[in-house]
C-alpha cells in the first residue's frame, strides 16, 4: 500500500504517493523546508514517520517502544547535564548540536508511540492546550 504525502506551500496542496518509508516520500517532504518555506508541521513529520516505520513499530508493540522513548529521554537528560558542565564522564555529546539531536529524536519517539496507539498529536495538542483555556498550568 502506497504512503501519502501531501506537500503544502503557499496556495497549494499535492498528493505524492510512494513506498511507506521511501526515501523519495522523505524528499518531497522536506523539499520546501529552507528558511523562504513554511517549516514541517508536527502533523507532516508524524505522518513521515508513521509512513517511514509503522510496520516495525507497531510489531514491536507499545511496551517496547515506550522503552525506547524513555531511553532517547535519558540521552535527553545526560546531554542537557553536560551541556551545563555537571554531566561528569558519561557518554553522549555536550554541544548545542547534540542536543538539537536528541529533541529530534525524543519528538520521533513520541510520534511513534503516538502512531501505533492511534493518537494524532496535533489533535490532542489542540483538544488539550489550544481550545478554551487549556490546562491552568499548576505543576
Amino acid at each position: 500500500m502506497a504512503g501519502v504525502i501531501e506537500e503544502r506551500g503557499i496556495g497549494r496542496l499535492t498528493e505524492h504517493r510512494f513506498p511507506p518509508g521511501s526515501i523519495a516520500a522523505y524528499n518531497v517532504l522536506m523539499a520546501d523546508i529552507t528558511p523562504d518555506h513554511n517549516p514541517v508541521t508536527l502533523n507532516d513529520f508524524q505522518g513521515y514517520i508513521r509512513d517511514r516505520y509503522y510496520d516495525t513499530d507497531s510489531a514491536r508493540g507499545t511496551p517496547g517502544t515506550f522503552m525506547w522513548l524513555i531511553e532517547e529521554i535519558g540521552e535527553l537528560a545526560t546531554t542537557l547535564q553536560k551541556i551545563k558542565g555537571e554531566g561528569g564522564d558519561t557518554s553522549g555529546g555536550s554541544t548545542h548540536e547534540d542536543l538539537e539531536g536528541e529533541f529530534a529524536d525524543v519528538l520521533a519517539w513520541l510520534c511513534t508511540l503516538a502512531n501505533i496507539n492511534d493518537i494524532d498529536l496535533t489533535a490532542a495538542i489542540t483538544k488539550k492546550y489550544l481550545a478554551g483555556e487549556g490546562p491552568k498550568g499548576h505543576k
